[in-house]
């Protein structure tokens, strides 16, 4: 995105959090998503007064926050952090497509495209699909 560089230069500070595919597969999608959240803002190298993230729940901090539905439409903070996270997100994915091609990384992303679920059912399952994933579960033979 455009835009990246930039908010990256003129950010005070950013982060991005991240849990395993085990630790997805072990606390669930939403408290892992919490547990990011909480790494993303322990990342940063200013640690902030208030924090508003992006939804309708806020995960424990050390500090006070604020759940903004639609953040990222409507708070330009917000809006910057879902630019960072998505661009990381694509690279991490373009990296992931070279070690394992046959999965399409660099084009699905990750997301559940009908793409992705034939690749796992052709190639089967890699560490880094979460394992609790229905066609994941589904190609394992656990559902």
């Amino acid at each position: 995105m455009a835009l990246f560089p930039e908010i990256q230069e003129k950010a005070l500070a950013w982060s991005v959090g991240r849990c395993s595919p085990t630790e997805i597969d072990e606390l669930n999608i939403l408290h892992a998503t919490m547990l990011a959240m909480q790494r993303a803002v322990e990342g940063l190298m200013l640690q902030p007064d208030y924090v508003l993230i992006d939804g309708n729940r806020v995960p424990e901090l050390a500090m006070n926050g604020e759940a903004v539905v639609k953040g990222d439409l409507r708070v330009a903070e917000i809006s910057a952090a879902s630019i960072i996270a998505k661009v990381i997100r694509d690279q991490e994915m373009e990296e992931l497509d070279k070690k394992h091609p046959e999965f399409g990384f660099a084009k699905h992303k990750g997301y559940p495209t009908k793409a992705h679920f034939e690749a796992i059912e052709k190639h089967g399952v890699i560490d880094e699909h979460r394992k609790s994933f229905k066609p994941v579960k589904k190609a394992l033979g656990l559902e």
